[in-house]
């Protein structure tokens, strides 16, 4: 080329708990992570914090790293052209107003883009599970489909676009239909953020420059849960993820994605599904990547039974952490409030294990949950360190399943901190309770310090996650404990959604090779003059 490539990116990330009440506007967005034009460029060097208290380098800086290298070595000219980055922490559905200011605003971004000069590709760093208020869509389509759908309206029907997704995202027709190129976390706790991002520079450079001609062959699964505490590094899912590393030794194989789904998704077409990416410029590549991701299909159908562990309850949890005597002189017991996991969408205020922590005296105990009345009433109030106070803590952004815990307490901490925000910490008896004003994301020992409370001295520390935390207290943590408390993240709770047919394992459901060549039967509604690259047939 006589000129650089310019290759654009941005991110739209949110991934929603349809069972949540908890609305996620455009405020939400911009207290997390907002970075637009050279401030985002700026943020995706290797050292800088890309995302504000949660990663340094993700799928933007590994995309900007990833292309300036492969530029490096394949000694081509390149210019990065940042628009818009925004991140939301889980929570219920977004506005509609908060979807179209995203959009918008980075839909505006690319046009100023091409005012300056020709783009040669996009990269959008998304979730794959986002749900939106009051947005009309067909079955083949989803929020992500529709950002690329806007995107493509402006940058035209033959750009090349690659979109990375969470591996708790949802694959349909109209994303493929539009996408150039998918790639999927492939890990579970996620550690590859900034791999997937450099995969999709290469590839997309690699397309922009007509040296390889994506194709995209997928399946879906009838199929919610399954394939036990989904870990990529462990039994069952070990071996699908070994496999799919296998075939993308093959050097036709762009990329290989497993979705193992977010099952809090109102989308009637939510399942599990396998994705295989080649270049068709190699020979027998398309039929190579149907039978390669058929092959994974029947895998991840083979593990539907699964299921997650049993969970227990906050009272067993408790009973188990005495018992750990020795191990609690080296470390703590974590004990995960399953049923109100806030990294999953759940609104964080559920009261059950508090209660609990608060009743087992003989445990130092650090809990957390939402409350932003009673941090602002005490705030308000201008209480002071050492007071007492009579306080309800939740029950108010739930009303449905929360209930309302009266305590009193003894004001051990007002603040406000870079990490959690504006804050209180209520000592009760041995337990700590960190009251936060914002998403309680518990997920790291960080966010007990920035409480100021050392987890090192605690018997017992509470998170609000399923799987990240696993790494991050790893150091402290010498066992771990799920319990069931009652939540929108109960695994079972979302067999109230509606879906277009049986799902496993809400359903009994003996095959899945049919719900696959319906869904992938759906198609655009009206249908779409947007650009589909070549895909596997349908049938």
């Amino acid at each position: 080329m006589s000129r650089p490539l310019r290759l654009a990116f941005g991110r739209i990330n949110q991934e929603t708990n349809a069972l949540s009440p908890v609305l996620t506007t455009e405020n939400d967005f911009r207290a997390v992570h907002w970075l637009e034009d050279d401030a985002l460029l700026a943020r995706c060097a290797f050292w800088p914090m890309e995302v504000e208290s949660m990663f340094r380098n993700a799928e933007l800086s590994g995309f900007v790293q990833g292309a300036r290298a492969h530029a490096k070595k394949q000694g081509f000219a390149l210019e990065l052209v940042p628009l818009l980055s925004a991140w939301a922490v889980p929570s219920g559905p977004l506005t509609r107003a908060c979807f179209d200011t995203l959009v918008d605003t980075m839909c505006a971004k690319l046009r100023a883009a091409l005012a300056v000069g020709p783009l040669d590709g996009v990269y959008l760093s998304l979730h794959g599970a986002m749900n939106v208020e009051d947005l009309p869509l067909s079955a083949a389509e989803t929020p992500e489909s529709e950002i690329v759908r806007r995107v493509r309206e402006v940058v035209g029907p033959t750009m090349p676009v690659a979109v990375s997704l969470d591996l708790h995202g949802l694959i349909t027709n109209a994303l493929v239909e539009q996408s150039t190129f998918i790639q999927g976390y492939q890990t579970n706790p996620h550690r590859d953020h900034a791999a997937v991002g450099a995969r999709c520079a290469r590839v997309l450079a690699d397309t922009a420059r007509g040296l390889i001609a994506p194709a995209m062959a997928w399946r879906s699964l009838p199929m919610l849960l399954g394939g036990g505490n989904t870990v990529d590094f462990l039994k069952p899912l070990r071996p699908i993820f070994q496999r799919m590393k296998a075939l993308e030794k093959n050097d036709a194989v762009l990329g290989t994605t497993l979705m193992t789904v977010h099952p809090w998704n109102r989308h009637s077409e939510v399942g599990w599904a396998t994705l295989v990416a080649v270049d068709t410029k190699k020979a027998d590549a398309l039929a190579f990547a149907e039978r390669a991701t058929t092959g994974l299909a029947q895998m991840a159908w083979d593990v539907r039974h699964h299921l997650p562990p049993t969970m227990r309850t906050p009272q067993d949890a408790l009973d188990r952490a005495r018992r750990r005597t020795l191990l609690r002189k080296t470390g703590v017991v974590v004990i995960s409030d399953a049923s109100d996991v806030t990294s999953a969408g759940a609104p964080g205020e559920n009261t059950a294990l508090v209660k609990a922590f608060i009743e087992a005296r003989d445990l130092r105990c650090y809990t957390t949950l939402r409350d932003p009345a009673v941090v602002d009433q005490l705030f308000k109030l201008q209480r002071r360190v050492g007071d007492d106070v009579d306080v309800v803590l939740g029950g108010k952004l739930d009303r449905q399943r929360g209930q309302g815990l009266p305590v009193h307490a003894r004001i051990e901490r007002l603040a406000s901190a870079h990490g959690i925000g504006r804050h209180a910490v209520l000592a009760v008896d041995n337990c700590r309770i960190v009251v936060v004003e914002g998403p309680a994301m518990a997920v790291k020992p960080f966010y007990y310090k920035e409480a100021g409370l050392d987890p090192w001295k605690a018997d017992v520390v509470m998170v609000k996650n399923f799987f990240p935390f696993l790494l991050f207290f790893a150091p402290l943590m010498r066992d771990v404990i799920f319990v069931r408390t009652a939540g929108v993240t109960d695994l079972d709770a979302a067999f109230v959604l509606d879906f277009a047919g049986p799902v496993h394992p809400r359903d009994r459901v003996e095959e899945w090779e049919s719900t696959d060549r319906r869904r992938r039967a759906l198609h655009l509604s009206p249908p779409s003059t947007a650009w589909r690259p070549q895909t596997a047939a349908a049938a």
